[in-house]
């Protein structure tokens, strides 16, 4: 798949019906892979193996009720008494980041409340916002 400039992990890749799936920690299950869940997954592993967060405290496709619509914030951090800490919103590799999809992890936010926004497509990252610097308080 394609090269991202997160920190590569062991990734357990399998083909179902003929379509590449990739094994997912925090849904204990295979998903499909797609270029954005790609990005997830390598995300996802970094903040696991190299930030130290502890699994127990992430959830993947987090759904949310805004103005009468379900919608799914891709991966939400949980604070040990479980309110939301993070959200995280992912793109494909070849998608850029643009003031739409910061408009969109804002509109989760509006629901959840949370201390910091990330944004990620694998080859840039946005540094989290709100509050102090992620790298600090992670």
């Amino acid at each position: 798949m394609l090269s991202l400039n997160l920190p590569v992990f062991d990734a357990k890749v399998v083909n179902r019906e003929g379509k590449p799936a990739i094994f997912d920690v925090i849904r204990r299950r295979y998903v499909a892979l797609t270029p954005e869940e790609w990005v997830r997954q390598h995300f996802v592993h970094f903040l696991l193996n190299h930030k130290g967060y502890p699994q127990t405290l992430m959830a993947n496709e987090v759904q949310v009720q805004l103005n009468g619509t379900k919608k799914r914030c891709d991966t939400v951090l949980y604070r040990r008494d479980l309110t939301a800490r993070m959200i995280v919103e992912y793109k494909a590799p070849d998608i850029e980041i643009t003031q739409a999809v910061f408009d969109q992890i804002t509109r989760y936010n509006m629901v959840l409340k949370v201390d910091y926004l990330v944004v990620s497509n694998g080859t840039e990252s946005s540094p989290p916002s709100l509050k102090n610097s992620f790298s600090e308080r992670l």
